[in-house]
């Protein structure tokens, strides 16, 4: 008996381990945007999945390319059917690894973060600045970057090519909680 139960507290202690090796957020936040003469296009998504594995310094985000959210319709209708052909491709992910992960601290800190970017069924090899922020219960993560639309074989009609930029802004902000089963 008292094996089974020294086992069974062993069993819990490694659970509850490596649960606290994981941040994860649900409602990570991603808006992208394009500015032209003629127009600006700006959409954000609130329901963004994120995991950070602390132990490896991996990062994983998957974005459902529905839950843009623009503000006129007709936009989104667009983003959706034309462009991103969301039924087709319905995510976008990225996968890859916080380079120098230890270093980051309670105070914001610069890092890059290197790995494979998917949009539109083409995957990319991308490396990102982005600030982070780590306190016991978070970690905080921001920044931006640029994409070209033609790199991910995302075309623009010539008819609305002047309303659309071929180079967009993509910002992001993450709040990541530890991960309870």
């Amino acid at each position: 008996m008292k094996t089974l139960i020294t086992f069974f507290c062993c069993f819990i202690f490694v659970t509850v381990s490596n649960s606290q090796e994981r941040y994860l957020t649900k409602n990570g936040g991603i808006t992208f945007y394009s500015k032209m003469p003629l127009e600006d296009i700006k959409a954000d998504n609130n329901q963004v999945l994120s995991i950070i594995d602390a132990s490896s310094g991996k990062m994983a985000i998957s974005i459902l390319m529905k839950s843009f959210m623009f503000k006129k319709a007709l936009m989104q209708e667009h983003f959706n059917e034309n462009y991103v052909e969301s039924d087709k491709f319905p995510k976008a992910t990225f996968k890859g690894t916080i380079l120098n992960f230890n270093a980051i601290k309670e105070a914001t800190t610069k890092q890059e973060v290197k790995g494979v970017l998917t949009i539109h069924g083409v995957s990319k090899e991308i490396t990102i600045d982005a600030s982070f922020m780590k306190t016991k219960e978070t970690i905080l993560v921001d920044g931006d970057f640029i994409i070209a639309l033609d790199e991910f074989n995302i075309e623009i009609p010539a008819v609305v090519a002047k309303n659309i930029a071929k180079k967009i802004k993509v910002s992001f902000n993450f709040n990541h909680k530890p991960y309870k089963k």
